[in-house]
């Protein structure tokens, strides 16, 4: 039947997504700051038509890709000595200035520019509660960060990092591997815990996506043998046919 093979399809096309984004994961193992991507699928439920239905064959069900989520499981943290590297252990998320708007990340590396603003590598500003860059002077060269954000130098208070988390963290669109763009207004986080001289690594865990890229891989390879047979099925018969007829 025709619809063995569109079943089988819908299966198969659901396995590439999900090999695509397992490789994608293990690829941004290393990303500082990388929310590994994970996939929902679901039972798309179908009435078959037709006088030849056979019973208990009535619902056709269907492989459908419903959507797609970052796990917010914290990844480790590392400790790198650098005053501006920072990692958040617990909820939250920097909010950086791109030519495109606000984004929100958990990749923590700063540095200062040749400006002095505070920035992430690809040179995007770090936001402070207010919304504004943060800058340091040339004279402050002592720099700390407490754990609700606060800089400051030997001379003085400079600026408290903003802290935010999305009003839904489900509707958080991916930029590349660090950046989030979040739907509505963040919110700020009430009381952030902020570690100076670290940085929050990937919370993807290289073993256990090869296993399951394995996984996936296995059902792709048995899906495309069944689609394969049924269509040599399906020909054997056409040819059965045709040879009746001449």
């Amino acid at each position: 039947m025709q619809n063995i093979t569109s079943i089988a399809l819908s299966r198969l096309t659901a396995q590439q997504r999900a090999l695509d984004v397992t490789a994608g994961n293990i690829a941004n193992a290393n990303t500082p700051g990388y929310r590994a991507e994970r996939l929902v699928f679901s039972d798309f439920l179908m009435r078959a038509r037709g006088p030849d239905v056979p019973r208990g064959a009535e619902i056709l069900t269907f492989t459908q890709d419903r959507a797609s989520y970052r796990d917010q499981t914290p990844g480790p943290v590392t400790n790198t000595a650098n005053p501006l590297d920072l990692a958040l252990a617990g909820d939250g998320f920097f909010m950086v200035q791109t030519p495109t708007g606000p984004r929100l990340t958990r990749a923590g590396h700063f540095e200062l520019n040749a400006t002095g603003n505070v920035v992430n590598s690809d040179g995007h500003a770090l936001l402070d509660t207010a919304g504004r860059p943060i800058r340091l002077a040339a004279a402050d060269t002592q720099i700390t960060i407490t754990a609700d954000g606060t800089i400051s130098t030997e001379n003085g208070r400079v600026a408290r990092i903003a802290v935010v988390r999305p009003a839904d963290p489900l509707r958080m669109k991916p930029e590349g591997g660090q950046r989030f763009l979040a739907e509505g207004t963040p919110l700020p986080v009430a009381e952030p815990r902020m570690i100076q001289g670290a940085i929050e690594q990937s919370n993807v865990a290289p073993v256990l996506e090869l296993t399951r890229m394995m996984r996936e891989l296995r059902e792709f390879e048995f899906t495309s043998k069944m689609v394969q047979t049924d269509a040599t099925r399906q020909q054997n018969a056409i040819d059965k046919l045709t040879q009746k007829r001449i």
